[in-house]
């Protein structure tokens, strides 16, 4: 399978490009991405032949359906990675908390937030290709707290990989920042930047397609690639679990082969919810996308009205801070699929220079078809936390905004909801214990110990060492000199 260029060729890239070519180089002509020229066609007899499957089985026969140009042995050793997850013989749970809503737990691995599920083969997968092609290189993420730790967890020690991460300094929970700033493998550097996630992924991609920037980094025999989410490399794990999660209720006898079923996303960077619109076009029975914000609810409007405008928006610190994001990278790869490469080009340019584009109420019809959404404010998923927390389920404030949407946006009440759980507690839990235990003020090992009192979850043992490590990272600058920071790291 080849991937083409979101907003058309400038004769400068190549008009199409294999897999493993996306992945080491995400960015394209014009500024765009990389999607698939074409979508593999799953289909019910594939769901049917996949229905006991083991999730690893599940994963390589998707990712044979794509294609990819990556030797069946690396791929075996990326995806035996989710072997290390708590449960082996099932990476992602899927649990019942009400009679029509299932949750997705996605955050099993190593840095307990789904960002695992795509980064923990991905960087296996980059460093094997880096490695046999001989060549090095520069591996840049901006983390709004969960691909930070991912992305540096995964790539820690590699070979042949460099890792710089940008974080916005106090937009993560202390958790995420002691996940990052006490990493001390010599291959990676952590970078706080005075300002917000789309600050960070601002400069990320301005790097990305600096000129510049590439030939100082050749001169030392280094390429360059990313971690986020603009890289192909991780959306296309993304779509698995999708997949996953509908056998699962089909396994639990919630539901039977061929019923559609409604995805509720948490969504900052709409990557997660890119993977789900992937696998209902390839053929995943899926009434609606339903979309989760919190006050920065950018999305929200744009799914509503068709209007995407940043003008006087300033982002929001909320109490899901991971969706603490006002420019979304993946809306891009909905609007090529959707209305394809010219308009997208005309719309994202806009939104680059004027800060806002809008939709024709044609498009409006064709984007609504598939997506619903809502926001839910920081008072309201704290009490869904307190509420669901009674019934006797245990959530981060990421997974609360869905409830909010889950109430709102469907159409069909009768059809089951997979809402998809991005992080565990133990990440956020000075908000948890605000909402389930009416104890304000607590820093995080405080708030940890009153949740697992209340709880009776013992604190996973990988966080509670957090907070008697050293922290080995401790750079913090302005914006504007992040590109000489990492020059300096390289040199």
């Amino acid at each position: 399978m080849n991937f083409i260029e979101t907003r058309g060729n400038d004769g400068h890239f190549p008009k199409e490009i294999t897999f493993s070519q996306a992945i080491l180089s995400p960015m394209s002509s014009f500024g765009g991405l990389y999607s698939p020229k074409t979508l593999p066609q799953l289909g019910q007899d594939f769901l049917e032949q996949h229905l006991n499957s083991h999730y690893k089985t599940l994963a390589k026969a998707i990712l044979d359906a794509f294609e990819v140009d990556i030797d069946d042995a690396i791929i075996n050793a990326a995806l035996s990675l989710y072997d290390q997850f708590d449960d082996p013989k099932n990476p992602v749970p899927v649990v019942k908390v009400k009679e029509d809503l299932y949750v997705s737990e996605l955050y099993h691995g190593p840095t307990r937030a789904f960002k695992d599920m795509a980064l923990q083969p991905f960087g296996t997968v980059l460093s094997a290709i880096a490695q046999a092609r001989n060549e090095k290189y520069l591996i840049l993420a901006a983390t709004s707290g969960d691909t930070g730790p991912a992305a540096l967890d995964t790539f820690r020690n590699k070979d042949n990989v460099q890792v710089a991460c940008l974080y916005p300094e106090g937009g993560t929970s202390d958790v995420q920042r002691l996940q990052m700033v006490t990493e001390d493998a010599a291959n990676l550097k952590v970078i706080g930047i005075k300002g917000d996630f789309d600050d960070a992924q601002s400069a990320l991609k301005t790097l990305l397609t600096s000129d510049s920037f590439k030939a100082k980094l050749q001169e030392q025999h280094i390429s360059l690639s990313a971690a986020n989410s603009v890289n192909f490399g991780r959306i296309i794990f993304q779509t698995i679990y999708h997949v996953h999660s509908y056998l699962e209720l089909i396994r639990q006898g919630a539901i039977t082969m061929g019923d559609k079923v409604y995805l509720n996303v948490p969504s900052g960077n709409f990557g997660n919810a890119l993977g789900g619109y992937y696998a209902m076009k390839m053929g995943l029975p899926v009434e609606q996308i339903l979309i989760a914000s919190n006050n920065n609810n950018v999305l929200t409007t744009f799914i509503n009205t068709g209007v995407y405008d940043l003008r006087d928006l300033r982002v929001i610190p909320t109490t899901s801070p991971a969706m603490d994001i006002l420019k979304s990278s993946n809306i891009e790869r909905i609007l090529f699929d959707m209305f394809g490469a010219q308009r997208t080009k005309e719309l994202m340019l806009a939104l680059d220079k004027d800060k806002h584009y809008a939709l024709n109420s044609a498009e409006l019809a064709q984007l609504q078809a598939v997506f619903a959404a809502d926001f839910c404010n920081d008072a309201e998923g704290e009490a869904y936390i307190k509420q669901t927390f009674a019934e006797g389920y245990l959530m981060d404030p990421h997974t609360a905004t869905c409830f909010k949407a889950y109430e709102t946006c469907r159409k069909n009440p009768a059809l089951k909801t997979i809402v998809y759980s991005t992080a565990e507690w133990t990440k956020f839990s000075p908000v948890i214990a605000e909402s389930i235990a009416n104890q304000s003020g607590l820093n995080d090992i405080e708030a940890l110990k009153v949740i697992s009192e209340k709880a009776k979850l013992p604190i996973p043992a990988p966080i509670a060492a957090l907070f008697d490590k050293p922290q080995t990272q401790s750079t913090v600058i302005d914006k504007t000199e992040i590109e000489q920071e990492i020059l300096n790291f390289l040199g």
